[in-house]
């Protein structure tokens, strides 16, 4: 597994300072290059984990148990029958509604950098045989932020959906409302909402899987609507961060304050979801409706 993990490679002549006589001595260096990517940190305990490992174990420390953020392509893979994937909706992009200095620049950067046109990808696929619209949203782009394009996509989903009398399931991951687009991006709230209740008037499933963090305007809207509400473990979700709320109140919050364990216990969520299992309850519930 670890064959070839190690490269050496020459670096550049440097100059080394000899003891004796001040002269100038040049030496030839090698040193051991790990290749990049080739491990990831566990940002919970600390402990360095082989990426192959990681990706076998569905992007879970091994150690720990704590759940790495997953890109929105690596997700869908693993939640839908492998070729039944169809992307709806590429190409929309962001009018830069306030002139925001760099936002557009940001924007392009992100989109070379991440492989990804925005902070969600929508499209219909197959669980286990069963046809399903699904939505993934990416912390990888803006934080998974909501702007005008994430907003406008979610909604077109839905309405797909409901054209076709089919059950949604949107994967959600955000910091919130896009505050580079202003006014525009709290639009989506209201626009979202609108489109899933013309889906639940027409008597269909929606599944929500809130992951590690589903705050802000997302919170606010579409990701607490679901006719259930799953989530995964330790996942952060929440409108205001802990750390603003402890400061505005000026009170020690309970412990595991906006966790998926304490919104469960508190009746926010249904069930929480090890990522293994994912899967197979979404094609359950979905069957059984």
């Amino acid at each position: 597994m670890l064959k070839d993990m190690f490269k050496k490679t020459y670096t550049r002549t440097s100059e080394k300072r000899a003891k004796q006589g001040k002269r100038a001595v040049k030496i030839d260096q090698e040193e051991p290059q790990v290749p990049e990517g080739l491990f990831q940190k566990c940002p919970s305990c600390g402990d360095t984990i082989y990426t192959e490992d990681m990706a076998e174990n569905n992007y879970i420390c091994p150690h720990c148990r704590n759940y790495f953020r997953i890109r929105p392509r690596t997700r869908i893979s693993m939640i839908l029958d492998e070729g039944t994937f169809e992307e709806w909706d590429k190409g929309l992009e962001s009018n830069d509604p306030l002139d925001f200095p760099g936002y557009k620049k940001k924007l392009a950067h992100l989109k070379q950098v991440t492989n990804l046109e925005e902070a969600v990808i929508t499209g219909k696929g197959a669980i286990n045989g069963l046809p399903v619209v699904i939505a993934v949203m990416g912390t990888d782009f803006m934080m998974g932020s909501m702007g005008e394009v994430v907003g406008e996509k979610i909604t077109r989903a839905v309405e797909r959906a409901t054209a076709n009398k089919l059950p949604i399931v949107i994967f959600t991951c955000s910091g919130g409302a896009r505050m580079q687009e202003g006014m525009v991006s709290l639009m989506q709230m209201a626009k979202t909402s609108a489109a899933l209740k013309k889906h639940d008037e027409a008597g269909l499933l929606y599944i929500t899987v809130l992951t590690d963090p589903t705050t802000g305007g997302v919170t606010a809207s579409f990701a607490m609507l679901g006719d259930v509400i799953l989530a995964e473990p330790k996942a952060l979700i929440g409108f205001a961060g802990p750390r603003v709320i402890q400061q505005t109140i000026g009170q020690k919050l309970p412990e595991g304050f906006q966790t998926a364990e304490f919104l469960l216990e508190h009746g926010f969520v249904d069930k929480i979801v090890e990522r293994k299992n994912m899967k197979y309850v979404l094609y359950s519930l979905i069957r059984s409706c």
